[in-house]
Order: C-alpha cells, then sequence, then structure tokens
C-alpha cells in the first residue's frame, strides 16, 4: 500500500543515515507495540528537550542546530514521522490568507527545494504549481486576494481563465468555473522523508534522536521547566518543546501544572487510486477546488484526492492513546460527497481502480490556526502543533520561527495570530474542542469573508448585561471567548437577511451601524464593553510604581486620579501591549487592556515583576462591567444620575473617579471613550451592573440615549486615526514608527524596557511610518470594500499593507490605516521614511487586484464636522493635527 511504501522508504532513508539503528532487526521494527532495545541510553541532562518526531518537532531540532545549540535532545515515542507526518498528502501550498502563514509556507517550499541536497535524503520535491478553482463571483474575490498578498511578497502567481485551466490541467471540468488561481512555484514532497531530511541534518549538527522513548511528564518548579521524565528515565533541561501533534493536548495535561493547548483531532480522508492508462505526469499541477471542499494532486501516475467534508468526524475526544497512528477505518458512505465531488471535477476518472481510502486524523485548533510559542505558565516550555492539515505547508517555517523565539527570545516575524496566548484556560474543555473542531474542519474550505464568526462554543463568557441587550436586538461576535455586542437590529428589520450577511461588498448592517455613530456624535450611545482585560497592581511600598515605570514608557508618577495611555514595551521598542493606566492611590494602578491581552499581558507582566509578596498583581476583569458612555450628552446622563458636576473643570480628559451613580457606590467613572468623542467609561461592580444600565438608559431617554456596538466604535476610532493592537500594533511596532512620541517620556528620569530603540529612532528616524488612507475614486455601493491586509502603492510601487479600515460616516468615504515602508528602487533596501516621502508620494490601496486612488495623512483632522457634508465638498487636505 502507499503509506507502507513511504514507511518503508523512509525507514531505509533512516537507517542509512544513522548506522546505529541497522542493528535492529526487521522482527522488532515490526510492530508498533513492541518493545525493541535501546542502542544509546538517555542522556541526564540537556539544554532543550523535544517531543515528537514529526516534521514539526525535527524543524525545531534542525533549525535550533543550525543557530549553533547542540545540546539537544528529541524524543519520539514511536518512530520518526510515524505520526499524522506519514499520512500526510504533501502539498506544500502558499495560498494563505493570514500573512504569517503565508510567510512560513515560502519559507518551507524554500528550504525544502534544497533540503535534499544538503542532506542526501531524498525528499520527492517537485515543482508542480497549484491551481486552485473558483465557481463563484466570491469565491474568485478571495483568491484574488490572495493573489495580491502573493504578487507583493515576490511569489509569482496569476489569475487565470477557465480555458487556461484546461491548458495547466486537461482532466479538469471547467464547465461550472468562473476563473482559477495559478501558483507556479508550489510544490509537492514526501512528508515523511522531509521529516527524516530535517532529523538526518540536525543529528549531523549534534542533535541526539532517540525513537521508543515516551515522555510522561515535564517537571515545573517555581513556574520554570527543570526536567522531562521518560520511560527511559528523567533527563533535566531548560527548554522543553511540545510538537507531540494530536497528543500535545494530553502531555500539556499530564504534568502537575498543566500547560493548556487547544486543539482536538478529526478523521481526515483521502482516496489513493492505480496509475491511469496514461500515467498522469509527475509535474502535473495540484488542483484545489475548494467549493467542491476537495484537493487534488498526482500520485505515482494515479491520483490522491482528499477534502474537508460538512460533517466531520472527531476522534479521541476521551484522550485515546496509540504509539503510531495507524489506517482508521475505512468510511466509503461518508466520503461519498467528496468522491462525487471528485468526479464531476475529473470526469475521466470514473473507469480508474481505486488503491486504498486513507483514513488518519488530524488535529484542528479553535480558530484554524496553528498554535506555537511559550507558555504562559511555565517558562521554558514551548509548544509548536495544531497544524490544522498545513503541516507540511507550515512545518519549515513555523520551525525556523520557534528555533529564534527559543534562541533570541522572540521570533524574526510578527507571530501573535498564532500565539499559544491568544488562548486562554476556556477554550481547553474537550467538550468545546470537539464541538468547535466539527465547525472548523468543514471551514477550511468555505468562504470566508470579512468578519465571519464562529457559530460553536458561544455563550461562553458574558457581561451581566446579556440578556437585556440580545432583547434589545443585538447581533453579537466573539472576543477571546468573550461576546461583544456589533450592532443593534431595528424593530421591524429583516433579522434573517442580517444574521446572512456575508459579502466583500457593502454589508446591510451599514446604515445601522451609520445610526448608531450618528447617535455617538450628536447624542449619546452606550457600548457594554466589559471583555476589556483589568488589572489591579499594589503595593505596600513605592513597589508597584517602580516596576510599572520600568515596564511602561509613559511617565506613571502622575497625581492620583490621572488616567495614562502608555505602551508596554520590549526590548525592542515593540508594544507588547497597548493600554490605559488609572493611578487609584499613591500605591494601587488600575490598568484596562485589550480584550485578547488577558493571558499574553498576565503573562508578560508576571515573568518581569519583582519576586516581592508586598507587590500584588490581580486579574479583575470579570469583577467589573464596563459601560461606555459616547457623545456630547453623556455629561448630561452621568451629571443627573450621579448630582455631581462632570464638566471639563471639574472632571478633566483622562481624569477617574470613584463615584455614586443611581443607588450604587464605588462605580470608577474615567474621562475616555476610545473612540475620540466625548464621554465617559464606568466600571462597574458586577453585581451593580444592571441597576446602573437601566439607570443609565431611563435618565438618558430625554437625551435621545441608545445602545451601539463594535462596528460604530471601529468607524469612529479609525476616522480618528487610532491604532488598536493586534490589529495596526504589534510587538514588532514602536511608539516612534506610529506617531505615538507624546506616549512616550524619554525624560521621565527612570529607565524603560525599550528606551535605547526609541532614542535611535528619535535620534536616526524610522523605517515604516503609520499612515492613514482615505479612498478618494471608490464607490462605497458598487465597489468591493477594504478589510485589512490590502497592499499599499506609492507612485506605482509597493510600500505596506494596511492593519485596518473602516468607512467614516462623517467623511463619507472609507478609511484605512495602514504602514508605509521606503524601499530603495535598485537594492530593496529599507530607507528611512520621512514626513516628505509620505507627503509627496501618490498613492493606491490594491482590493483585490483592483487599485484605487488615496489621500495620505500622518494626522487626523482636526475637525470632524457636526454637520453631514457632500463629498465633493470635503476638502481633505485642509485639516490640521488635532
Amino acid at each position: 500500500a502507499a503509506t507502507m511504501f513511504l514507511r518503508l522508504l523512509s525507514d531505509i532513508q533512516w537507517r542509512a543515515a544513522h548506522p546505529k539503528w541497522r542493528r535492529m532487526s526487521g522482527s522488532q521494527r515490526s510492530s508498533s507495540t513492541t518493545a525493541e532495545p535501546h542502542p544509546v541510553a538517555l542522556p541526564a541532562q540537556a539544554q532543550v528537550v523535544i517531543c515528537g518526531g514529526g516534521v514539526t518537532g525535527t524543524s525545531v531540532a534542525y533549525h535550533l542546530s543550525k543557530m549553533g545549540w547542540k545540546d539537544i535532545v528529541l524524543l519520539e515515542q514511536g518512530r520518526l514521522a510515524a505520526g499524522t507526518t506519514r499520512f500526510c498528502a504533501g502539498i506544500v501550498s502558499t495560498a494563505r490568507p493570514v500573512s504569517v502563514e503565508l510567510r512560513m509556507a515560502h519559507y518551507s517550499n524554500k528550504l525544502y527545494q534544497q533540503l535534499e541536497q544538503e542532506t542526501g535524503v531524498q525528499t520527492g520535491y517537485v515543482k508542480t504549481g497549484s491551481i486552485s478553482l473558483a465557481q463563484t463571483q466570491d469565491r474568485l474575490i478571495s483568491l484574488k486576494r490572495i493573489a495580491s498578498s502573493l504578487n507583493v511578497m515576490g511569489i509569482p502567481c496569476e489569475i487565470i481563465s477557465p480555458k487556461k485551466v484546461l491548458q495547466l490541467h486537461p482532466l479538469i471540468n471547467i464547465h461550472d468555473l468562473v476563473g482559477a488561481m495559478y501558483v507556479p512555484e508550489d510544490a509537492l514532497v514526501s512528508s515523511a522523508n522531509v521529516s527524516l531530511a530535517l532529523a538526518t541534518a540536525a543529528s549531523r549538527n549534534g542533535v541526539q534522536i532517540h525513537e521508543r522513548t515516551c515522555v510522561s511528564h515535564v517537571t515545573i518548579q517555581k513556574g520554570r521547566v527543570t526536567g522531562v521524565e521518560t520511560d527511559r528515565g528523567r533527563i533535566q533541561c531548560e527548554y522543553f518543546v511540545n510538537c507531540a501533534g494530536q497528543w500535545a493536548y494530553e502531555l500539556g495535561h499530564s504534568g502537575e501544572e498543566p500547560v493548556h493547548i487547544p486543539l482536538h483531532a478529526c478523521e481526515h480522508f483521502y482516496l489513493l487510486t492505480h496509475p491511469l492508462k496514461d500515467p498522469l505526469s509527475s509535474s502535473l499541477p495540484t488542483v484545489v477546488d475548494p467549493d467542491g471542499r476537495i484537493y487534488i494532486r498526482n500520485w505515482q501516475g494515479g491520483i490522491l484526492s482528499g477534502g474537508f467534508e460538512k460533517n466531520p468526524k472527531p476522534l479521541f475526544t476521551e484522550g485515546r492513546n496509540q504509539l503510531e497512528i495507524q489506517n482508521l477505518q475505512e468510511d466509503w458512505d461518508h466520503f461519498a460527497p467528496l468522491l462525487s465531488a471528485l468526479l464531476r471535477r475529473m470526469p475521466g476518472l470514473e473507469s480508474l481502480q481505486i488503491m486504498q481510502l486513507v483514513n488518519c486524523p488530524e488535529s484542528f485548533t479553535p480558530d484554524m490556526r496553528c498554535i506555537m510559542g511559550e507558555s504562559p505558565t511555565a517558562r521554558g516550555y514551548f509548544v509548536l502543533a495544531g497544524m490544522n492539515s498545513a503541516g507540511i505547508s507550515y512545518g519549515g517555517g513555523a520551525g525556523k520561527y520557534l528555533a529564534e523565539w527559543i534562541v533570541n527570545g522572540y521570533p524574526s516575524e510578527n507571530v501573535w495570530p498564532l500565539d499559544l496566548k491568544r488562548f486562554g484556560t476556556l477554550q481547553s474543555s474537550r467538550t468545546f474542542l470537539r464541538h468547535r473542531v466539527m465547525e472548523v474542519m468543514p471551514l477550511m474550505y468555505d468562504l470566508k469573508v470579512p468578519r465571519w464568526d464562529f457559530q460553536t462554543g458561544r455563550q461562553l463568557r458574558t457581561s451581566p448585561l446579556y440578556d437585556r441587550l440580545d432583547a434589545q436586538g443585538a447581533r453579537w461576535m466573539e472576543k477571546h471567548g468573550f461576546e461583544r455586542v456589533k450592532y443593534f437590529v431595528p424593530p421591524g428589520s429583516d433579522l434573517l437577511d442580517l444574521d446572512h450577511s456575508k459579502t466583500f461588498y457593502k454589508p446591510d448592517w451599514f446604515d445601522i451601524v451609520g445610526a448608531e455613530v450618528k447617535c455617538c456624535k450628536e447624542a449619546v450611545c452606550v457600548i457594554d464593553m466589559s471583555s476589556f482585560t483589568k488589572f489591579e497592581i499594589s503595593s505596600t511600598g513605592d513597589q508597584a510604581l517602580e516596576s510599572l515605570q520600568y515596564l511602561f514608557s509613559n511617565d506613571l508618577d502622575v497625581p492620583v486620579g490621572h488616567v495614562v495611555h502608555t505602551g508596554m514595551l520590549n526590548e525592542k521598542g515593540g508594544y507588547e501591549n497597548d493600554c490605559s493606566i488609572a493611578r487609584l492611590s499613591k500605591r494601587s494602578f488600575f490598568m484596562i487592556s485589550p480584550t485578547d491581552q488577558q493571558v499574553h499581558c498576565w503573562a508578560w507582566l508576571k515573568n518581569r515583576l519583582p519576586d516581592d509578596n508586598n507587590l500584588v498583581l490581580e486579574d479583575v476583569t470579570w469583577k467589573y462591567t464596563a459601560l461606555n458612555l459616547i457623545g456630547p450628552r453623556a455629561v448630561d446622563v452621568l451629571s443627573e444620575l450621579s448630582y455631581a458636576p462632570m464638566t471639563a473643570e471639574h472632571f478633566p480628559s483622562l481624569f477617574c473617579k470613584e463615584m455614586s451613580v443611581g443607588y450604587a457606590n464605588g462605580i470608577r467613572v474615567m474621562s475616555i471613550t476610545h473612540t475620540g468623542e466625548p464621554g465617559f467609561v464606568l466600571y462597574i461592580p458586577i453585581e451593580y451592573a444592571l441597576h446602573v444600565y437601566n439607570e443609565v438608559m431611563n435618565m438618558g431617554q430625554k437625551y435621545g440615549i441608545r445602545n451601539a456596538g463594535y462596528y460604530a466604535l471601529r468607524s469612529l476610532r479609525i476616522e480618528k486615526f487610532f491604532a488598536f493592537w493586534g490589529q495596526d500594533l504589534d510587538a514588532f511596532t514602536t511608539p516612534m514608527e506610529c506617531g505615538r512620541e507624546f506616549q512616550v517620556k524619554l525624560d521621565k528620569g527612570v529607565e524603560f524596557l525599550g528606551q535605547e530603540v526609541l532614542l535611535e529612532q528619535k535620534q536616526n528616524g524610522v523605517y515604516k511610518r503609520f499612515t492613514m488612507f482615505i479612498l478618494e475614486d471608490h464607490d462605497t455601493d458598487t465597489d468591493l470594500w477594504p478589510w485589512w491586509g490590502e497592499p499599499i502603492f506609492r507612485n506605482g510601487r509597493y510600500v505596506g499593507k494596511t492593519t485596518s479600515s473602516a468607512y467614516s460616516y462623517t467623511l463619507e468615504r472609507h478609511v484605512c490605516l495602514g504602514f508605509v515602508h521606503h524601499f530603495d528602487e535598485k537594492t530593496g533596501e529599507e530607507l528611512v521614511v520621512t514626513t516628505d516621502f509620505i507627503n509627496q508620494g501618490e498613492y493606491e490601496i490594491d482590493i483585490a487586484g483592483q487599485r484605487f486612488q488615496a489621500k495620505a495623512k500622518l494626522y487626523p483632522f482636526s475637525s470632524l464636522f457636526t454637520q453631514r457634508r457632500r463629498k465633493d465638498e470635503v476638502e481633505l487636505s485642509g485639516y490640521q493635527r488635532e
């Protein structure tokens, strides 16, 4: 059978490269459960222990050894590449919608291309190219968006006609196609042999590899990895890397201090055929038909074809373990829809003889992105797992990034979309994971328009106001497991249409959000923002202030009651967090951060705050409901409810005060809104939340109060040029690069993290600049909308990508935010970006291959108009900085 052929070849390659394995007899190799002698004893200690001998584990070992680390041990419970890697379809595809995944796949392709020459191990690398088919115009738009990203990265890619598809692959039925995307440099490999080649190179560089060695658990003391217990003894180590694939979850939970790795296995099917009468060429392009839910590749003159069905079968929910993955039971009834799709796409295969239906487990994650990074609870415990059926595409690049992370303390790219710390413990429920992966697996090929939402695992974390808001027409999205309101559907609207609004064009909620924005500007709106992360840092002496002064770039030694916007920077000056901190007392601070910072920020602070019993860090996210009152009449509502003057003279901007609102005491009121509009945020102890909300809504009736959602907030903040962490800001972006010098106090008298880099940037300039773009020739009603990730062109040359965008109901135009780089036209070297460089260019934004003219601005408008103006009356260049 096919898999036996791959395995046999793999064994031959590995034994040839490692003579010590030759002593093992064939009978000892024949069974995955038979105990066999171990020719080499385990070392008593190592710097790094890697668990897992698939493509991810061997890639990490390979890249660590390339970076000069030699004291590395790789442990595999069975044989190398005998897990999911063994059954992988071997398709290396760079057509990925997420930028960091695209870069990983591109690197993997380049690595595998030269691996055979480097190691002498045949990897089966063949550059075939790939064709992604589109049966609908929306699918073609999604492919065009990906093609735009590939092209600006220098990866050859083109949108082609159905006739061109037929020329490239004569067996394809093109009658229902509207177009396709062709990526000529995509490739095929033997996944098992790629792993063996990586292992061979790592071994030559000093990495010790031990098969038939099971890790029982990882020992952790005082929050740090100290060693690994195996069935062959203990190894002391500084770093442990969990590359255990579908067993990563169980391994993470095996110790006394669990490491939560949210992934779950599903059955994945593909069939193998005998060769065609006229065997297919080995260079025939791979075909992906996402609307048919299938992929098709050449396999030894025949066909290998699998897919992602609508009704996946999760397995091992109860934690069943087996040393090596055996081929699971065939299920032809389950595979029938995919087989039908294959025969519709390639009718000439009907008479072809099928060799085997392969059924193997693949692990999937709650958001369809792989998991990498350091555990938030155990220093030195790293994870690389959950490849969502793309392990061979990502393996090379992911191993490189994780090796950089271990050696340098950070990877060379922003990998936050893949960071383990984007999840909390709440995503580790087996029931949640089982239900979520049943949704995730079909989504691999489903059409994903901007702002789609998962349907499973919902209503997990909710505000006390959830039922009240839901009854008033709230439509929900989820962030870090927390339900947040997108917008409120007015009575009488067509709810079904809105709930199923999936489009790359003007969405059905356009007018609804516009009305909410109008109310924020002219009256008062309430947005429930309870999901924001909330920490309290306090001490018996000055420890809290001294520690925070070092960890944050702004000056926090302000009078009690003041609120400071500040960045939490890393050694490179990049944003690990962007937050607001209120000084509650001389020795107590209240910190507000984005929703998805709850795990990341906690880990960052815990790892850097001094180990002092007199210094306390507490997560109080669950203790407070947050109501954001936005608009010019917010001051009137609060004044009447609190019987306290709330005007600017008595309650200045960026001020925090504990007040009574209605009958409730202890409400922390802050004069910020995160939108640039006037208003207040109320942090309410949860037991008072419903009372305060009712009081605010009742009192606000005469001022035109209404509920609003996060879509309105997004529009408001983007038109005011407000950057958000996780979208616009990341660990590779400094305050100097995004116009936030005013949030940095280089002369505050104490050293802070990232200070040296910022001083250098102030002196020498920056290599990218956060810029605001207003689309000028874009028709909101008929043109494709920008969302994020669109390429930016200056004078016809690529200079960067957008990071977020929204329609400005005030300007009546689309606004995009993004970073502009300055590349030398001859060498491609990055140059300093000056104000003149920004202002003197002609800009275009590429939306799915169509370019729209845009006006660039480095500062927000000083006035965003109290009355509506027609587009042609707005002189965009006539407004100065606020």
